[in-house]
């Protein structure tokens, strides 16, 4: 055996079933995708979730166009002087009683109180709101003709980032953006979640 095989097989070794088994438990794929993430994330469990998170292979990914009629509304208040009320929505009243439900929602709520979103998802934003800042971009365009659609696409999804609340970096963890702390909580819900609405107040601000 050559000392590369060798290697591969103590990595392989290396990983307990254990571990195996709760990547397949939280992304829904079988042992044999959940084994081949964890050998190529070397053992690192969060590298390997978030390798298939990006890749769409977690069950998240399938369940985000089912229903979601139930949920709470939560609030979050910070020193009296702002807040944020917000509603978050899943498929059945069971998950929504759940102490994590509520904690999602309470964090959803924190977020929207510190980082102040105009819109939910990219989406939401006005037509023409976007067309004004497609065409800003057009015209101080200078790359690569045949790119030019692509690189304004990246162009404005960045610059709205800060304002989408799905595209924002999440508050707690700056390493994923709020739309995969809410993928990761579908994952381990086994529902659809979805942001419905929120509202945040500023002491002495007004829209």
């Amino acid at each position: 055996m050559s000392e590369e095989l060798k290697a591969k097989a103590n990595e392989v070794k290396a990983i307990s079933i254990e571990l195996i088994k709760k990547l397949k438990e939280l992304s829904g794929v079988g042992l044999t995708d959940a084994k081949q993430a964890l050998v190529e994330a070397k053992g690192d469990f969060d590298k390997a979730l978030d390798a298939m998170r990006k890749k769409g292979m977690t069950k998240a990914e399938k369940r985000g166009d089912r229903e979601t009629r139930e949920g709470i509304i939560d609030s979050y208040i910070h020193d009296g002087r702002l807040g944020a009320i917000v509603e978050v929505n899943c498929e059945t009243s069971f998950v929504a009683k759940t102490d994590e439900f509520k904690d999602l929602a309470h964090k959803i709520a924190m977020q929207v109180a510190s980082m102040n979103p105009a819109y939910i998802t990219i989406e939401d934003v006005p037509a023409d709101v976007m067309e004004t800042k497609k065409k800003e971009f057009e015209a101080n365009f200078h790359g690569p003709e045949n790119m030019k659609d692509q690189i304004i696409d990246g162009q404005i999804k960045k610059a709205f980032s800060d304002k989408v609340l799905m595209e924002q970096p999440y508050i707690l963890d700056d390493s994923m953006t709020v739309a995969q702390f809410i993928k990761e909580a579908i994952a381990k819900t086994g529902e659809n979640i979805t942001v419905r609405q929120f509202k945040r107040l500023e002491l002495g601000v007004t829209e």
